[in-house]
């Protein structure tokens, strides 16, 4: 996500650093260059405008242009100012005090509304909430069997509308067993109702979308909103749609008043400029993002984290907690003691791989590390993904014997292995060199602190 913004602007920061001193001449070049960055990222116009005018009145003022560092001055009020077009603070979830706390899910059809509910009840769940989760849209026949199927994945309730009547096939309502229409409506009322008496304490309600705005979806909303009377009405917006995502926003705000977006698919080779404007444009917050497809890959979005991703200045912080949610405590204590004695082997190596499988996709993990990216470019080497999956093919079709004491490793051995995982024994020969280099790292690495995962060596590029 960003790629071409972020580059484009680390161009730019590169030669403003390499000024030895700022003037209003060489700022306007730098602002000219941010401008067309921005355009080209399809930014809104007033967004873009507003912006380079904010920056252009600070950059220029005497405090930047007489320090020992414009260049840093200047690379800080660009920041300060993505941060505040961002949304400035960070906005979590308003759930109030009084359970249940109802949250509606809007957007047109194709943006994730159905997967994101899901996504959210599990991001929810993990912070000790009892989410319930209830489909309304009886227009898509897939909906209510696709809640249920991703409700199962991350074991959360869900209200099970097939009990007040059976729907014959592609109908959009059906008749319930008292003979009448069964819609929307009746099915957040009676999730409701179920919500009140076993004690949930957050309701998701995953409503229709359209292919674009019209009057009977918003018509709709809107008597579900009078019944759930909800804490959030979050729009789900696909960032791959740009500027349209950021007018929809507003057309859904207008006709049924919204409280936060969720931007879907910043995974994907989006150019960034719905989240630098719809915040602005609108006026409501983002408060979370999705960045891939897996149940677990939705972030709460924090524009400050987000800024320094586009500046190519990484996320440490972000790291850090996706590592602090798939490390196991008393398996880390134990790899620590391991490496410590020196008896870290390739079926410790194993799990720490899976680990950081769990923490996405390695993309997504270099681009939170400061400095590795530019790093990354100058080598010329990128990270592939299907490296991780050989190098856990290559140990699995070794014997726990052959894992837990890596000298036994022969010629023979080595064929079978490369035999039995699909790969050659040049394959195995390079993951046996790269166990022992980490496990060389990671003994100096335990004399000043265990690294959080592994370290340079583990990651397989």
């Amino acid at each position: 996500m960003f790629e071409s913004l972020s580059d484009r602007l680390g161009i730019i920061i590169k030669k403003i650093k390499g000024c030895g001193s700022l003037s209003e001449a060489n700022i306007h070049e730098a602002l000219k260059d941010v401008r067309m960055a921005l355009l080209e990222a399809d930014v809104n116009f007033t967004v873009v405008k507003d912006f380079i005018e904010r920056v252009r009145n600070k950059a220029v003022g005497k405090d930047v242009l007489e320090s020992l560092t414009p260049g840093q001055q200047f690379i800080k009020i660009v920041r300060d100012e993505l941060v505040e077009v961002l949304g400035g603070n960070s906005c979590g979830l308003e759930l109030g005090a009084k359970p249940p706390a109802a949250i509606m899910l809007v957007g047109l059809q194709g943006s994730g509304k159905t997967t994101t509910t899901a996504k959210l009840a599990r991001h929810l769940k993990s912070k000790g909430r009892n989410p319930y989760l209830v489909s309304a849209d009886i227009y898509r026949p897939a909906a209510m069997l696709q809640l249920k199927r991703l409700a199962g994945e991350i074991n959360v309730d869900v209200f099970d509308a097939e009990s007040m009547g059976t729907p014959p096939p592609l109908s959009p309502s059906w008749r319930g067993t008292g003979g009448g229409v069964l819609n929307p409506q009746d099915i957040t009322r009676e999730a409701k109702r179920i919500a009140d008496i076993k004690g949930y304490d957050t309701v998701l309600v995953d409503t229709a979308g359209r292919l674009h705005i019209d009057s009977e979806l918003m018509e709709e909303l809107k008597e579900l909103k009078a019944i759930l009377k909800p804490k959030e009405i979050l729009f789900v917006a696909d960032s791959m749609t740009g500027q349209d995502a950021v007018n929809t926003a507003r057309g859904f705000d207008e006709a049924v008043g919204i409280t936060g977006i969720i931007l879907t698919k910043l995974d994907g080779d989006t150019r960034g400029g719905a989240a630098l404007s719809i915040k602005n444009v609108t006026g409501k917050p983002i408060k979370f993002i999705g960045v891939g497809e897996r149940i677990d890959a939705l972030e709460p979005f924090y524009p400050d984290r987000m800024a320094s991703r586009i500046l190519g200045m990484g996320d440490v912080l972000t790291l850090i907690e996706k590592a602090q949610e798939v490390i196991d405590e008393k398996k880390a204590k134990e790899l620590e003691k391991k490496i410590r004695k020196d008896t870290f082997t390739l079926e410790d190596f194993r799990e720490q791989l899976r680990q950081i499988k769990k923490m996405g996709s390695l993309e997504s993990i270099i681009a939170m590390i400061p400095g590795f990216k530019e790093m990354q470019k100058k080598s010329g080497v990128m990270p592939d993904e299907r490296e991780l999956f050989k190098t856990e093919a290559i140990i699995n079709s070794m014997t726990k014997k052959e894992r837990l004491n890596h000298t036994i490793l022969n010629a023979n051995r080595r064929k079978r292995i490369a035999n039995g995982s699909g790969t050659s024994v040049q394959d195995v020969n390079k993951l046996v060199k790269q166990y022992l280099q980490t496990r060389e790292m990671m003994k100096r690495f335990s004399k000043g602190g265990l690294p959080l995962i592994g370290g340079r060596g583990l990651l397989p590029f």
